[in-house]
Parts: structure tokens; sequence; C-alpha cells
């Protein structure tokens, strides 16, 4: 069954809350830009279609089909995916993941936790976050090791203290252009 409105208010409500750590982080572009792909043909008959309310209909979509499309159009667009940080290494002729600058690497923190609260609701716990990111995205998202380092770092900061010592370190030391790390 197809559910367009609730898959509608499942990414609004996800991108509002990314738009609003993104805010906090002072990362303002980003927060208004953030996933606005979904709301585009490709991404959102997919998302409706392929509706969980759970988690991502991407799953969904790769079970029913072999493959997501509406999570290649999304990867290939949005920055502050890993996946979208693969390039052709010149040395090896590889395809191999490269440095994320700062900047997406901290959307990619205000993505993450807002996707695991957005998810988990009223069972929320902060360190839902990062065991996602350790159990799941770690092991099958193509990250160079130091964008994958400064992930756990961050998130770690994240369930030690909170959003507003995160956000408030993220905002002092990751909005450069280019990877500092």
């Amino acid at each position: 069954m197809i559910h367009p409105i609730k898959h509608f208010i499942t990414i609004t409500r996800h991108r509002h809350k990314v738009l609003r750590y993104c805010f906090r982080c002072g990362l303002y572009k980003q927060g208004l830009a953030h996933d606005l792909s979904k709301y585009g043909i490709t991404e959102f008959f997919s998302g409706a279609k392929y509706y969980l309310g759970t988690k991502s209909p991407h799953s969904k979509e790769r079970d029913v089909n072999g493959y997501s499309l509406a999570w290649m159009h999304h990867k290939g667009r949005n920055k502050h995916h890993g996946e979208y940080w693969v390039d052709i290494n010149k040395e090896s002729g590889l395809y191999e993941p490269v440095k994320m600058p700062d900047r997406y690497l901290a959307e990619s923190i205000c993505d993450r936790i807002a996707a695991s609260e957005n998810y988990n609701r009223k069972n929320y716990e902060r360190k839902m976050a990062l065991d996602y990111f350790l159990n799941v995205s770690s092991k099958h998202e193509p990250l160079h090791e130091d964008t994958k380092n400064k992930i756990i770092e961050l998130l770690n900061m994240y369930v030690e203290n909170d959003k507003k010592y995160t956000f408030k370190y993220i905002k002092k030391n990751l909005r450069s252009k280019k990877a500092t790390y």
C-alpha cells in the first residue's frame, strides 16, 4: 500500500530536525537545503510506495527490486552521505573513499542524530545513533578512515555529553570547507 502522507510527514519531521540542528551548528545553508531531493519524483514516490515508518524505505525497495533507485539518486546529490565521497584513486585506479569535508561531516552528525530520534521516537536514547553507526553504517558505508574516526568521535561526544555541547563543538571546529583533520 502506498503511504504518501505518512512518508511526507516522516521526511518533513526529519528534515526540520536536521535543519534546527544544522542551525545550532552554524550551518545555515546546509540546514535549509538538507534532503530536498527527497521531495522530488524519483525519491518521493519510491519512499511512499515502500514506506515502513520505523526505518528507511530504501531497505524495502532493495528487498523487492534488488537495489534502491531512490537511494542511488539520494546519495549522489547529498554531500552529507559517505557514499557521495567516493572517487577514483589516481594511483590504484580503483574507486575509494576520500575524506569528507568537515562541514558535510557535521551535517552528517546532525542527520544521524535526527534519523535515530525520528525512527525510535519514545524509545530513543542518545547511544542509538552511535550504535547504529557502529553496527550498520560503518560496515556498509564507504568512508575514509579519518572520516569514520571523526564520526565515531563526535557521536561518542554526543553520547557522553549532549546535543548542546556537541553542536557547540561542531560550530567552533567543523565549519570549514575542506577536511582539516
